[in-house]
């Protein structure tokens, strides 16, 4: 039988190349797509449950007078609370643009264990002034090393007389959940704070996000409440969110990526699904003339069945496996290229399982009308096809 499938196949190899090569992008876009679906929704699934992030109820970018984080940490159920400022500069150009924050040290480490730091020393990033701590990817990608000098020109917050912030690489982290990215700096609020007092006449800086632990045992809706009950008369409402949540706004912003993503994989299994039958209709009608004759040497309705499904399903499970395939091969390459706004990228087990099996539906359903036609179909109609 694998003898008449591969003949039959090769009848016609350009179009079975094209189907080939069209379920391959299929399955390609179907494991990409999805697997940036995923990268999204990683970061809400695994969310700290006790982390809870503080921000301005008008907006994210507006930013929280200084001494909120030691009323925060008044509140009732508060075990730990640490600042988080956005920096936003950029090393050498503007090209070279990764997220950088100024919190307090000692709490970032504490309060974030999924922070393993795999080079240098988390006591020296601590106790350096100027000190900071980078993950593993942006350490990669620029070759940062321990001991290295970094500076910083800032766009939001200039250094003195104009010239660049300078910071030491004293710590380098990998982090063992997606809810962190392993292309941040993190660097003291200290360092940022005193430098800002000097240029700015010894006004406070602002700050962007307070990030809440609440006790163990507490319930989080009551800690919420707690929070954002205290500032309700200003001067700067907050509003309280979960760390799922807050990482849930946060993709949100970029806009409805999953939905529109969803519906461009959609489409396209639609569109190849539809190229599929159409390719397996046309194979069974050319085949027609062949089906007789096989049927007069002695083959059976039943395995002419199984030939033109066995057809069916070794040209979709060729594309579908060199899609998946290619998927995997480009994942590190597209991982580096989307790292700015989906870090974490990975195409993960269920993904191409889902991938497998929608490769052997695509099969299936597109020879089975063929397959159905040919069992039916008597061997003097099916002689008659052809002169």
């Amino acid at each position: 039988m694998i003898r008449l499938v591969w003949r039959n196949l090769l009848k016609h190899p350009l179009r079975a190349l094209l189907t080939v090569g069209s379920l391959c992008i299929a399955m390609f876009l179907l494991c990409t797509l999805r697997s940036v679906v995923t990268t999204l929704n990683a970061g809400v699934n695994s969310a700290q449950q006790n982390r809870l992030w503080v921000i301005s109820s008008v907006s994210l970018f507006v930013q929280l007078p200084p001494n909120y984080q030691e009323k925060i940490r008044q509140a009732p159920g508060v075990a730990e609370t640490c600042k988080w400022q956005w920096f936003g500069g950029f090393y050498q150009n503007e090209k070279n643009f990764f997220g950088q924050f100024a919190c307090d040290k000692p709490e970032l480490l504490k309060m974030w264990p999924e922070i393993e730091v795999i080079d240098g020393s988390a006591d020296a990033f601590v106790k350096n002034r100027i000190g900071c701590m980078l993950g593993e990817g942006l350490a990669k990608e620029f070759g940062f090393k321990v001991g290295d000098t970094l500076p910083l020109i800032g766009a939001l917050f200039p250094g003195p007389d104009g010239a660049a912030w300078e910071f030491t690489v004293e710590a380098i982290y990998r982090p063992s959940r997606p809810t962190l990215d392993n292309r941040t700096m993190f660097f003291g609020w200290d360092y940022f704070a005193e430098t800002f007092r000097a240029i700015n006449g010894g006004e406070e800086s602002d700050v962007g996000v307070v990030v809440v632990e609440a006790e163990k045992g507490r319930d989080i809706t009551e800690v919420i409440a707690a929070i954002d009950g205290m500032f309700e008369g200003g001067p700067q409402r907050v509003r309280t969110t979960t760390e799922a949540e807050f990482q849930r706004q946060f993709v949100t912003m970029i806009g409805n990526v999953p939905r529109l993503l969803s519906f461009i994989g959609g489409g396209v299994f639609i569109a190849i699904l539809l190229a599929c039958v159409n390719t397996m209709l046309m194979a069974g009608r050319e085949q027609t003339h062949d089906i007789g004759i096989l049927k007069a040497l002695g083959f059976t309705d039943s395995a002419m069945f199984r030939v033109l499904i066995v057809q069916s399903m070794v040209l979709c499970v060729l594309g579908g496996l060199s899609g998946i395939l290619l998927a995997l091969l480009s994942a590190p390459v597209l991982a580096q290229v989307l790292q700015m706004f989906f870090p974490g990228y990975t195409i993960l087990p269920q993904t191409l399982a889902l991938a497998g099996v929608i490769t052997v539906l695509i099969g299936l359903f597109a020879g089975i009308v063929p397959a159905w036609n040919a069992a039916r179909l008597r061997c003097v109609d099916a002689l008659r096809s052809q002169a």
